[in-house]
């Protein structure tokens, strides 16, 4: 085996080179790999008219434990994307919420409410494929792309939002107060 080469050594940080030559062109192999299969499940979901064009496969220890497309269509769930759907069901096959030994490979780049739950759910790495410009291209809301980049702004998606005042909004942060001892985070 080669042994690895310091590359920059500045103020106590380290940089190394991998001591592996074709360490990276196999990670890019396996990342490869199992993003194919995500992108085969967009295709999928569309032919039978499940949803969108999205697919998303949740790995651990290189075995896929599940391997998704989006299912908007056939729930009737604009939640159902892809990313969500596949947590949902790693989340029930693993039995457990917190999938931070797994991985995610997505067809396309996830919208805010996919990379929330993909954060949430604490997977270790994402891979994804298309830029979100690619959906938007082709007629999907623009919004998700403005949002990701930080250029649109949330009154674009004609929704009013406000933030209760008064008793009520009181009501609403004691609960978080009154039942943290019935729960555990992470």
């Amino acid at each position: 085996m080669e042994e690895a080469k310091v590359l920059e050594a500045k103020e106590g940080t380290i940089s190394v080179a991998s001591a592996s030559p074709g360490h990276q062109e196999a990670v890019q192999d396996r990342d490869n790999k199992f993003l194919t299969q995500a992108i085969g499940e967009a295709y999928k979901g569309v032919e039978c008219k499940d949803g969108r064009p999205f697919g998303a496969v949740v790995v651990r220890d290189d075995e896929v434990i599940v391997s998704c497309h989006n299912m908007v269509l056939r729930n009737t769930d604009p939640t159902a994307h892809a990313e969500v759907t596949a947590i949902r069901e790693t989340c029930k096959k693993l039995n457990r919420i917190e999938l931070s030994d797994c991985e995610m490979y997505a067809s396309c780049e996830p919208c805010p409410m996919c990379f929330g739950a993909i954060h949430l759910s604490r997977i270790k790495k994402l891979v994804y494929g298309a830029k979100a410009e690619a959906a938007v291209a082709i007629g999907f809301d623009s919004f998700i792309a403005d949002a990701l980049r930080g250029t649109g702004f949330y009154q674009n998606a004609n929704l009013e939002i406000k933030q209760a005042d008064g008793t009520v909004a009181v009501i609403a942060e004691q609960v978080f107060e009154k039942t943290k001892e019935k729960f555990t985070l992470y």
